[in-house]
């Protein structure tokens, strides 16, 4: 026990946290009179007002935008570039081991993204832990019931997007008390959590996500940065199309849902552009959004110089390596299915002074990200069709399944799929597949679609022989279908154990 006392009371900033993670860039996580709670009268609170709780409810929003480093650009290196949409663009070791299939616990990226994806449960379970003991009544039992569900739909968010990378997680869903000698054996659990199996981590995103669909607010036309009942559904969707907890009936019935919330698809060339003037993205909030993080002019996301050049700035370059390059494998596939439209939105060609992967006279970068001002678009109305198509090959209802993934190509220019593969349940298995690589290139879904499909294996495995482009990959196993544990977490927590493979 002295020794546990010792090793607690050294680690005051991991101890005050609910999770293992390091919340060093989280000031709101530091040892502190608001992390620790107040007192009024005899009981201990940690917001006495509701002004307090607004704070951090748009804390959890201002999170969500400055997240861009984690959720989006590593997000994308892990869905592209660790699948066959992508190279890593750089020299990088964390980016080319992802590439190549070999990382490993010492990867800086990997060690940073596991705490960035716990410190944003952190700062949902601050309004989840909390809300309802706001002694302040203008705090209103609706504003209780709303903020709350949005807190619940983007802790649930993470640990989706969590478990689909590393398996098995903690799963964190309380604060820890003020800390004693008394009560260290009680709260130790809370101060170090163990990894729970897959199925329990889904269970907890299942409860989340029905909880929230009840309290969340409708989707708002004017504005898609927002926690709505539309996005819960949307989750709802993804999630049961998993294997821990796989329903195709639920999966088909969420991707109802989610279209009758009067969504619609707009034209895929608006999706991702500028204005002719070049002075702002030219569709914000679109009828085909369910969720995106926003930046309207004044303010601006930093990642667009990651991937290319910024539009909106006549000063942009090409001055060094990019990241997310896109692969060779990618571009044959917009190729052969003689698909202008979606290549020329996902990729541009210009003619850098350096040369990585293509020659320098004519290099693709990764465009849907293409100025300061677009958003980053998360979640949209084509995802969902696609995934409804998925799920009706599996249910053998491939009529409905051709009529949406019709629907999809018919937008950008392509004939409807053939009488061969729409009699076919292995070929439409197929040919969603591969209709969702063409139409999400870029936007975070192809590893998960592959591991999803049970694909991944075949593909990636397969891929060296196809793509003379992308340097020597090793095999994807059972064991390496996840990414490690971070090895500084494994040294801070003892409860925590490495992945299998690692």
């Amino acid at each position: 026990m002295k020794r546990i006392i010792k090793n607690i009371f050294a680690l005051a900033s991991l101890v005050l946290v609910i999770s293992s993670c390091d919340l060093s860039k989280d000031p709101i996580s530091d040892y502190s009179e608001l992390t620790i709670g107040k007192k009024a009268g005899s009981s201990t609170i940690k917001y006495a007002t509701r002004a307090e709780m607004l704070s951090q409810y748009n804390g959890l929003y201002s999170s969500i935008t400055n997240s861009q480093e984690g959720w989006y650009l590593d997000f994308l290196v892990y869905t592209e570039t660790h699948a066959d949409n992508a190279y890593s663009g750089t020299s990088s070791s964390e980016l080319t081991t992802l590439e190549a299939q070999t990382q490993d616990g010492i990867n800086k990226n990997v060690e940073r993204d596991w705490n960035s994806f716990l410190n944003q449960v952190n700062t949902a379970n601050r309004i989840i832990c909390n809300i309802d003991s706001v002694p302040d009544l203008t705090l209103t039992s609706a504003e209780r019931a709303q903020w709350k569900a949005e807190a619940k739909i983007w802790r649930a968010w993470m640990m989706f997007d969590m478990t689909r990378l590393w398996g098995e997680i903690p799963v964190v869903t309380k604060e820890t008390p003020e800390i004693t000698a008394k009560n260290i054996e009680q709260i130790y659990p809370l101060l170090y959590p163990a990894k729970q199996p897959v199925a329990t981590v889904y269970a907890q995103i299942v409860q989340d996500l029905t909880d929230a669909e009840k309290d969340a607010p409708a989707i708002n036309t004017s504005s898609k940065f927002l926690l709505t009942k539309t996005v819960a559904r949307a989750l709802l969707a993804k999630v049961y199309a998993e294997k821990p907890i796989r329903d195709y009936a639920k999966v088909i019935d969420y991707c109802t849902k989610v279209e009758a919330d009067g969504l619609s698809l707009v034209a895929y060339t608006d999706l991702f552009a500028v204005n002719e003037t070049k002075t702002d993205c030219k569709l914000r909030n679109s009828n085909e959004s369910i969720f995106e993080i926003t930046f309207p002019q004044g303010s601006g996301n930093w990642v667009t110089w990651m991937f290319g050049v910024d539009l909106c700035d006549p000063n942009s370059t090409y001055n060094w390596a990019k990241w997310v390059t896109p692969s060779r494998d990618l571009i044959k596939a917009f190729e052969d299915e003689g698909d202008l439209v979606r290549e020329n939105e996902a990729i541009v060609w210009a003619n850098p002074s350096w040369s990585n992967h293509y020659p320098s006279t004519h290099y693709p970068f990764m465009y849907k990200t293409r100025s300061k001002y677009n958003s980053i678009i998360k979640l949209r109305l084509a995802d969902i069709l696609l995934l409804k198509a998925e799920a009706c090959v599996e249910q053998n209802d491939l009529a409905q399944a051709a009529q949406l993934v019709d629907r999809i190509r018919t937008r950008v220019n392509l004939a409807g799929l053939s009488s061969d593969t729409k009699s076919s349940q292995e070929n439409m298995r197929n040919a969603v597949l591969k209709e969702r690589r063409l139409e999400l290139a870029f936007e975070g879904q192809r590893w998960f679609d592959l591991v999803r499909t049970g694909k991944v294996f075949t593909v990636l495995n397969t891929l060296n022989s196809r793509d003379a482009g992308r340097a020597p990959m090793s095999a994807v196993t059972e064991r390496t279908i996840v990414l490690p544990v971070p090895q500084t977490q494994l040294d801070k927590n003892p409860s925590l154990k490495q992945n299998d493979g690692y």
